[in-house]
């Protein structure tokens, strides 16, 4: 028997479904990155993991889209996803799935879905009269709009006066068992601030929410009244249950809970937080499915402290921004350099003083003085000592030794930028102790075993740093080893269960006295502040 395979632990995250109606943001690449970085991590840790991603592609604000782009509904999705594809590829975005709600085998499991929800009786028909956001394909309560004709979020679009029949769902029914669940599960809603949003909004009291539209072909047909189309919520939500099909099944219902369901975490934008810890476990308390584990909001992207938009003209260009410098430099300033849940900002200056400092220099430069020292030294090979002969007492030692854990906290806590900060910790702390220890000095007094120490000591520092920061900057963790003369590829989705798993190279001091490093190379090339583009 297969000890290993039979325990291993499985976990599921998603990303939302982007909107097809433009290419991707840099907002899209932010939740996608933390995505990434989670599934790394949870690799690293030895699970079996799937990265869920995707598109939502109905709705009349995609058929608009596409009417003013005189083309097919479907010519623009596939144009539009194939551009997310290639930015996921360009930041080194592993993902397991790619869910498309316009995929003929996701119609089969929202059909199984509805029929579960029908029988339950909570779907019903009743006249819809209001203010429409087509953007936000949402129907708006009088008091949200701004100036009595806008929407709150799209504030440069006049919501639509609609009156006509629609199929309801009864979010009403679940007001109790909503209320319940926040209580009963105070993480399921992360961060504080998140959940403090959907309690006060719950309490307000829920109203049932319209899942059909008429006059609307771009999409699924409701399935007892095929003159009504599924509202994109319905349908859109249903995407990452529909992705959990393996190739060759069936597309029911029962066939794609069966092994990966329920979803371990959902990462999500906050904009899109009321459909995903309202409307989403109440459709599934409805379908008699259980919940997921997390729900997580981040907050938005600003630039230069404003916010962002195309009739600013301030956008922030992802695959750009991954051309001009390197998807290591993106995917590290956007995790470290913001509190992932809170609001946060993208300023070049910064960006570039932030990866010079903490990759360049604290981690760079340490990594390439040591190995230099230790080609000149020691003929090119890890000092021989014993990891476990150095005294607990060492500074590096002290610190490597407590990092393990508290970076694991901080992952799961999907607490980037405390990751980034404790292994910066280490690196500055390996930095100070060369400075002062001088193994240049030592060497001239002939005490070449105290030279070996404090090579050895920064080199497993260094090593132990970039194998917990691989699910951020994987390119520059596989430089680093590469280095320290490993054959260990960061980029191998088996690296936590077969090369480094772990619980050995997770922690400190397990780099093998005598092994051969590789030649002294920088790892991160100092980036240079672009020519400014004024005359």
């Amino acid at each position: 028997m297969d000890v290993t395979e039979t325990t291993q632990k499985t976990f599921a995250l998603t990303t939302p479904l982007y909107y097809v109606n433009d290419v991707p943001h840099i907002g899209s690449a932010y939740t996608t990155i933390a995505a990434d970085a989670i599934a790394r991590f949870k690799r690293l840790q030895g699970n079996s993991v799937l990265l869920i991603t995707g598109t939502d592609e109905h709705g009349q604000k995609i058929q608009r889209t596409a009417e003013a782009a005189r083309c097919e509904p479907q010519v623009h999705c596939d144009r539009i996803v194939s551009s997310f594809e290639d930015l996921w590829k360009q930041l080194q975005i592993q993902y397991d799935r790619f869910s498309r709600t316009t995929a003929p085998r996701h119609e089969g499991v929202v059909k199984d879905f509805f029929q579960r929800v029908w029988d339950n009786r909570d779907i019903y028909l009743n006249q819809q009269q209001g203010w429409y956001c087509v953007s936000c394909e949402e129907f708006k309560e009088k008091r949200e709009l701004v100036d009595e004709k806008y929407c709150p979020i799209h504030s440069n679009k006049e919501v639509e006066w609609r009156d006509e029949q629609n199929y309801f769902f009864r979010l009403s029914r679940y007001q109790k068992q909503l209320e319940k669940l926040y209580r009963d599960r105070p993480d399921f809603i992360r961060p504080e601030s998140r959940r403090n949003e959907v309690i006060a909004f719950v309490g307000q009291g829920l109203q049932d929410f319209s899942i059909s539209r008429v006059n609307l072909d771009w999409g699924f047909p409701v399935p007892i009244d095929p003159s009504q189309t599924l509202y994109v919520w319905f349908d859109a939500l249903l995407g990452y249950v529909s992705a959990l099909l393996g190739a060759d099944e069936e597309p029911t219902l029962e066939n794609a809970i069966a092994k990966w369901w329920p979803i371990d975490l959902h990462l999500i934008g906050k904009d899109i937080l009321r459909f995903h810890a309202v409307y989403w476990p109440a459709m599934l308390m409805s379908a008699n499915l259980p919940l997921p584990g997390r729900i997580f909001g981040h907050g938005f992207l600003t630039k230069d402290g404003k916010k962002m938009g195309k009739s600013l003209g301030n956008t922030l260009d992802p695959v750009a921004l991954v051309n001009q410098f390197s998807p290591d430099a993106v995917r590290y300033y956007f995790l470290k350099e913001i509190e992932f849940g809170q609001d946060g900002d993208y300023n070049q200056t910064r960006f570039i003083n932030i990866l010079n400092a903490d990759l360049a220099n604290d981690l760079g430069n340490l990594l390439n003085r040591t190995v230099k020292m230790a080609h000149k030294y020691f003929d090119g090979t890890v000092p021989a000592i014993a990891a476990e002969a150095i005294s607990p007492d060492n500074p590096l030692k002290s610190i490597g030794d407590s990092l393990t854990d508290s970076v694991a906290q901080s992952y799961d806590a999907l607490a980037f930028s405390q990751v980034c900060e404790a292994i910066l910790t280490l690196m500055r702390a390996g930095n100070k102790y060369v400075d002062e220890k001088a193994p240049w000095a030592l060497y001239k007094q002939g005490d070449l075993e105290a030279v070996g120490e404090v090579l050895y000591c920064v080199l497993e520092s260094v090593r132990q740093a970039a194998y917990l920061l691989s699910p951020i900057v994987p390119n520059l963790s596989q430089a680093v080893y590469e280095q320290l003369g490993y054959a260990i590829d960061f980029h191998d989705r088996r690296v936590g269960e077969t090369s480094a798993p772990f619980d050995t190279h997770g922690r400190w001091g397990i780099l093998p006295p005598e092994q051969p490093l590789g030649k002294p190379q920088p790892v991160f090339q100092k980036l240079e502040m672009p020519a400014s583009t004024e005359s």
